[in-house]
């Protein structure tokens, strides 16, 4: 075919072409009544929603509607409608309504414009329309999905810097309403309905501490798997990497060593200290105080199990220089053996000086080895430590040098 006819069959497709797209452009308003109408009619969860969404989500209809038109009219010159159809819609769309729905309303669309461009459009045009409206809805199928993943990106990198300040405040002591209120909109909730719970729900919090483990990945990877992991067990977690310390704040449960065993291997090698049980999560500074105080003191006690609570590291604590753990040890186990006349305290103080020996402890204090061992007993059962296991003996030794030195009168029980 000659040059010339080849340009003169050019023109005429082009004009035809051109022709075309105008008469979709007269049709774009009908095309936009019918696809709210279709929405209205076809998707129940559309009636459902407010009607400042409802005039969001016809925006963006009504907006792809014209960006098709435009790329009709020319692809190439148009080649970034489908993506940018989107940025009509304010930040919030993709959080009032999920990829799932934002696919069901495409596909409405679409075939709503399929079913209504044979009335609209010359027989002729139809075919050439539809074809075009294919290529076009995979283009906004891959718009749509790469605006939920930038959204769930964004979301995803602000909730992980809002979960480090809730813990970095948790560990400091700042616990207030305002970090109530950015640990709910994380979805923390601070209580749990398990499966045998009888219907009554608690909200025990303790705090968690570990090295972070080790390898390349990630702050937000690690974060993400221990939420996911404590969610399946039933509890609420929220969870920062701070340096080489991972810090875990389980809320909802009163057995934090259960869980604990269960996400040990989300932390990296050495201990792991779990701080006492608090009622909520603005008294957690007592429990996230104690499981810092407990890391830092751990090394001293080589066979600690792990994970361990605080409190059983409180000799090692009291050594490391933690006065709190100092002040519980003398109010809480020497404070009762010295009650009354002391006789528990003395006995205990000479079984240990006896290097544990009965017999010894009997011939020093007069008494019958019997009496020895009833004594002990009942030490063990008023403080939660017995003189005759080697672990408590030392807990009870230091518990009984602290007592000494913080207590004003303690000298009037020493033998």
């Amino acid at each position: 075919m000659p040059e010339k006819a080849r340009r003169k069959r050019r023109t005429a497709e082009e004009v035809a072409h051109q022709a075309r797209a105008d008469r979709l452009q007269s049709a774009t308003g009908a095309l936009s009544t019918a696809a709210t109408a279709a929405m209205d009619e076809k998707l129940p969860w559309f009636r459902q929603l407010s009607a400042q969404d409802r005039s969001w989500i016809g925006l963006v209809a009504q907006s792809g509607i014209t960006a098709f038109v435009d790329w009709f009219h020319d692809p190439d010159a148009h080649s970034s409608m489908p993506t940018r159809m989107f940025g009509s819609a304010p930040r919030e769309f993709t959080r009032v309504i999920s990829l799932h729905q934002t696919v069901d309303l495409v596909r409405t669309t679409i075939e709503m414009i399929e079913n209504t461009i044979g009335d609209l459009l010359p027989p002729d045009d139809v075919p050439i329309v539809r074809e075009a409206i294919h290529r076009y809805a995979r283009e906004v199928a891959f718009a749509a999905a790469t605006v939920y993943a930038q959204a769930a990106e964004m979301r995803g990198a602000w909730d992980a810097r809002l979960e480090a300040l809730v813990v970095d405040s948790v560990i400091r002591g700042e616990a207030d309403e305002s970090v109530r209120s950015r640990a709910s909109a994380l979805g923390w909730t601070g209580s749990t309905m398990g499966p045998h719970a009888s219907g009554q729900t608690s909200s025990q919090v303790a705090v968690v501490v570990g090295r972070a483990p080790d390898g390349d990945s990630g702050n937000t990877n690690v974060a993400d798997a221990v939420r996911h992991a404590a969610r399946q067990h039933g509890v609420d977690a929220l969870c920062a990497m701070q340096g080489d310390r991972l810090v875990i704040v389980l809320g909802g449960t009163s057995k934090p060593v259960e869980i604990v065993q269960k996400l040990a291997d989300r932390f990296g090698p050495g201990p792991i200290v779990v701080g006492p049980v608090v009622k909520d999560l603005m008294s957690a500074v007592t429990s996230a105080r104690a499981a810092v105080a407990g890391l830092r003191a751990a090394p001293a006690w080589p066979d600690a199990p792990r994970p361990v609570m605080a409190d059983e590291l409180l000799p090692e604590r009291s050594l490391s220089g933690d006065g709190h753990a100092r002040r519980q040890l003398a109010a809480d186990v020497y404070g009762p053996l010295a009650i009354g006349d002391g006789v528990l305290l003395d006995t205990v103080s000479t079984y240990l000086d006896a290097g544990g020996s009965i017999e010894a402890t009997a011939r020093e204090m007069f008494i019958h080895p019997n009496t020895v061992r009833y004594r002990l007993r009942r030490a063990g059962e008023i403080t939660g430590y017995s003189p005759t296991n080697p672990r408590d003996a030392f807990t009870l030794r230091v518990a009984l040098a602290l007592g000494r030195l913080l207590t004003p009168d303690a000298s009037s029980h020493v033998l």
